[in-house]
C-alpha cells in the first residue's frame, strides 16, 4: 500500500465560550478548519490561511500553539500519515460576525465547547478541542 506523508495545520478558533466548527454536508462531517502546509510556508502561516479559506473568518490572531500529533488513516487504497499542528486562535474583533465567503463545501458555525466535543466527527479533532479548553481555563485562572 502506498504511504502518503504530509504536514497539516489548523486552528481551534474560540470566541465568547464558543468554538468555530465546519459542517461538511457532502460527507456528513463536522470538522475543525485545517489543511496542507504549502512549500515555503510555516505551520502558523498555513493555519491562518487554511482557517480563513475554509471558514471565511480572516481577521484572526494566534493566541497559543496547541502542539502537534500524528494521525494515520487509510483512504482510497492509500495509507496516510499526517502530522497535524494546531493553534488556539481568536477573532481580533470578538463582536464582529462578518466574514468572507467560506469554501462551498463547508458551513461555519459557532458551538459551545460541549456541543463541539459532541458533534465533531473525528476523535483527533475532539482531542484538539480538549487541549484548547485546558489552555483557555489555565489562562483564565492566571488572570
Amino acid at each position: 500500500m502506498e504511504v502518503v506523508r504530509y504536514l497539516a495545520a489548523g486552528g481551534v478558533v474560540v470566541r465568547d465560550g464558543q468554538v468555530l466548527v465546519l459542517y461538511r454536508p457532502g460527507r456528513g462531517e463536522v470538522r475543525l478548519p485545517k489543511g496542507h502546509v504549502e512549500k515555503g510556508e510555516s505551520a502558523r502561516e498555513a493555519a491562518l490561511r487554511e482557517v480563513a479559506e475554509e471558514s471565511g473568518y480572516d481577521d484572526l490572531e494566534i493566541v497559543a500553539d496547541l502542539g502537534e500529533q500524528v494521525v494515520e488513516f487509510d483512504y482510497k487504497g492509500r495509507h496516510f500519515v499526517r502530522r497535524e499542528r494546531y493553534f488556539l486562535m481568536r477573532p481580533r474583533d470578538p463582536s464582529c460576525d462578518k466574514h468572507s465567503p467560506a469554501e462551498r463545501q463547508f458551513i461555519p458555525a459557532w458551538l459551545s465547547w460541549e456541543d463541539a466535543l459532541a458533534k465533531l466527527t473525528f476523535p483527533a479533532e475532539r482531542a484538539w478541542v480538549r487541549r484548547a479548553m485546558e489552555m483557555v481555563a489555565r489562562k483564565a485562572s492566571t488572570t
